[in-house]
C-alpha cells in the first residue's frame, strides 16, 4: 500500500488505497471552488407559528468566507443574545461557500441583521433547536487548482470503484476522519482530548495554548512557547493575540486564581470555551483513535465493503434521501461465522456497513481480528471505555461509524472538477487526498 504524508499519519491516516500518482494541485483556490450544500432533514412549521409552542426560528444560511462558530457569534453579538442559543446541524469550513441550517432561540425573523458573506433564507419555526447531526449528508462541488497531471484522475476512479467493492460505478473510500477534524494547520485538538480522557486537566490547557505549530506566524508561535515554559499565565495574556480568543478565554481562568492553579482550576480553564468545542476536544481523541483502527484494518488487508466474523455491522437508515447510503448506528449487529455470507450480501446492496468504535463509556467491541485491532490501539493509546465517564461536556457514551464510504463520483474537466456527496460525519477531503496526494494543508 501506499503511505500517507507525514502529516496525514500524525492523525491516524497511514495509507492511501488507491496507487496510481496524484493529479497534483490544491483545493479551495478561492472559496467559490469548494461549494458544500447540506442535504437537509429538519422539519419546520410556518414562520407564524405560535412562538410558545415553536420558539426557535430555523433559516437557510449560504455564508462565504465564514467559519461556522464565528458566524454564530457574530449572529449573537448582533442579537444581543448569548452564542448557546445559536445551532446548526454541521460545522463548516472558513474558505468555502457553504449552505447550511441554523436555529435561534427565541429570535424574531425582523431582528436577524445583514451580514457581510452571508445570505439569509428564514425557513420556519420549531419546538426544538437544531442538533449536530440534524441533516442527512452533504453534497460538494470541488474544484482542482493547479493539477499537475489531471489526466490520472481516470485510474484513481477505477480504484476507488475497486476498493468500494461494488458493480455499480460508486467509489468506495475508508471513512477516516479527515484534518478539520484535529485541526488542518495544527493538529492538535485530538491531543487535548487524549489529555482530558487519561484525567490530565492541565496537560489538556498546555496542549491547547502551548505546543506551537509551524504552520502559525512567528508572534504566535514565540507566545506558545512562553507559555509553556513559564506557567505564567498573566504575562502569557499580554504576548497572545486577540484573534486567539479560545486560548485567552482559559488564560483569563488561570491569571484569575490565587496560588498555583490546580486540576478544578484547568478544568474550569476549558470549560471557558463553546460547550461544542470542549465536546470536540473528547470527539478528536475518538476519531484519532478510530483512525488507528482504520489503518491497521487496511495494514492486515481485511475487507471494508463486507464483514469478516466477529465485525459489528450495522443497517442503513431507512429516512434516507434517494443516493445516499446513510448509516444507522443505533441499529447494529455483531457478525458470527455463520452470518458472513448473508450479511455481505446486505453490505454489497448498501444495506448494512461494517463499523469501528468511537470509544465511549458504553462501547462493545468487536470480536475477532477487528476486536484484536480495537483492543490494540486503546492499549497503545492507554484508554479504556471507563476513562470517557467525564463531567459535563467532556463526557461520552461513544457510537460506531462505518469503516467505508460510497458514492457517485462525476469527474469534470478544464478545471478538474469533481462533484459527489456524502453521509453527514463524512469527509470531502477524505475522498480528495486520494486524488491529489498532496501536503494536507493543500487540503485546505
Amino acid at each position: 500500500m501506499r503511505r500517507a504524508h507525514p502529516t496525514e499519519q500524525a492523525v491516524g491516516i497511514e495509507y492511501y488505497v488507491s496507487e496510481t500518482d496524484g493529479v497534483g494541485g490544491r483545493l479551495r483556490a478561492d472559496d467559490a471552488d469548494f461549494r458544500v450544500r447540506e442535504l437537509e432533514r429538519f422539519p419546520t412549521e410556518p414562520v407564524d407559528a405560535p412562538t410558545d409552542a415553536y420558539p426557535h426560528l430555523v433559516f437557510r444560511a449560504t455564508l462565504r468566507g465564514w467559519d461556522t462558530n464565528d458566524f454564530a457569534a457574530r449572529l449573537s453579538d448582533a442579537l444581543g443574545i448569548s452564542r448557546e442559543r445559536v445551532s446548526w446541524a454541521g460545522t463548516k469550513d472558513k474558505h468555502a461557500v457553504t449552505t447550511q441550517l441554523f436555529s435561534v432561540y427565541g429570535a424574531d425573523p425582523a431582528a436577524l441583521p445583514d451580514v457581510n458573506g452571508a445570505a439569509i433564507e428564514v425557513l420556519g419555526r420549531a419546538g426544538r433547536a437544531i442538533e449536530f447531526g440534524d441533516l442527512a449528508g452533504n453534497a460538494f462541488e470541488l474544484v482542482v487548482s493547479d493539477a499537475d497531471a489531471p489526466a490520472n484522475a481516470a485510474a484513481i476512479t477505477e480504484e476507488l470503484r475497486a476498493f468500494g467493492g461494488r458493480e455499480d460505478g460508486t467509489i468506495g473510500v475508508p471513512n477516516f476522519f479527515g484534518g478539520q477534524r484535529f485541526g488542518s494547520r495544527r493538529p492538535i485538538t485530538h491531543e487535548v482530548g487524549l489529555e482530558i480522557v487519561r484525567g490530565n486537566w492541565e496537560e489538556a490547557v498546555l496542549a491547547y495554548v502551548g505546543r506551537p505549530s509551524e504552520a502559525e506566524p512567528e508572534g504566535t508561535r514565540a507566545a506558545r512557547e512562553f507559555v509553556a515554559e513559564s506557567r505564567d499565565w498573566s504575562e502569557a495574556l499580554d504576548r497572545f493575540p486577540n484573534r486567539l480568543r479560545y486560548e485567552r478565554s482559559m488564560l483569563h481562568e488561570l491569571a484569575e486564581c490565587d496560588g498555583d492553579p490546580g486540576p478544578e482550576t484547568f478544568r474550569r480553564a476549558l470549560e471557558r470555551v463553546p460547550s461544542n468545542l470542549q465536546r470536540l476536544f473528547v470527539h478528536a481523541a475518538q476519531s484519532y483513535a478510530f483512525n488507528l483502527m482504520l489503518s491497521a484494518r487496511l495494514e492486515r488487508g481485511l475487507p471494508f465493503d463486507r464483514p469478516v466474523a466477529g465485525d459489528v455491522v450495522c443497517f442503513a437508515d431507512r429516512d434516507a434521501p434517494e443516493g445516499l447510503e446513510l448509516p444507522d448506528t443505533d441499529r447494529e449487529q455483531r457478525v458470527d461465522e455463520r452470518r458472513v455470507r448473508s450479511v455481505a450480501r446486505h453490505c454489497e446492496r448498501g444495506r448494512a456497513f461494517v463499523t469501528a468504535p468511537l470509544v465511549g463509556t458504553e462501547t462493545d467491541l468487536a470480536d475477532g481480528e477487528q476486536g484484536e485491532i480495537e483492543r490494540a490501539v486503546l492499549s497503545d493509546l492507554d484508554l479504556s471505555p471507563a476513562d470517557f465517564d467525564l463531567p459535563g461536556e467532556f463526557h461520552s457514551t461513544g457510537t460506531r461509524r462505518a469503516i467505508l464510504v460510497r458514492t457517485d463520483l462525476d469527474l469534470g474537466r478544464e478545471p478538474l472538477t469533481l462533484s459527489f456527496a456524502l453521509p453527514k460525519g463524512s469527509y470531502a477531503t477524505v475522498v480528495m487526498r486520494e486524488y491529489l496526494k498532496v501536503d494536507p494543508v493543500a487540503l485546505g
